[in-house]
């Protein structure tokens, strides 16, 4: 993928792992992650850290929005691991804003392991606090534009 698409500018380490958006607001941002061993640790299941990946990127693509396309940075993630998600299975994210000020924003990310057969099960909760608004550097400012293609196309 061209490292200039907007897709690659959405969110590169998510895209490489196999992550896909489903929506993408000031509101909500979800999407769904295969399970499979790019993300999985030793004991195949899905690695903690894949998890925060997800609730970082999430949380910061929603302010991002939120704050006018503003950049964004997060400052503080609490996450609590309920259950595994096995490889093979597959896990559905979303994440919603609980406070959106000018200068901080905090989101709820929930993610959930999910079967045709079943409900889904909760696998994760994260909070994330960001700073927002915080000045673009002049070499990125292509990148707002691009976000918000990929932003129109969902």
């Amino acid at each position: 993928m061209d490292p200039k698409s907007a897709e690659f500018t959405a969110d590169n380490p998510l895209r490489i792992l196999g992550f896909v958006f489903e929506e993408l607001s000031a509101t909500r941002v979800s999407g769904r992650l295969a399970v499979t061993d790019k993300c999985c640790q030793p004991f195949k299941v899905l690695h903690g850290g894949v998890s925060a990946l997800i609730a970082e990127g999430l949380a910061s693509l929603g302010a991002g929005i939120a704050s006018g396309y503003k950049r964004v940075a997060g400052v503080h993630l609490s996450i609590h691991h309920v259950r595994p998600a096995a490889l093979g299975e597959s896990v559905f994210a979303e994440s919603f804003p609980v406070s959106v000020g000018k200068n901080i924003q905090v989101w709820e990310v929930r993610l959930w392991k999910t079967k045709e057969t079943e409900k889904k099960k909760m696998i994760s909760t994260s909070r994330v606090t960001l700073l927002s608004g915080l000045p673009v550097p002049d070499h990125a400012k292509d990148s707002l534009d691009q976000l918000k293609k990929f932003v129109s196309k969902l």
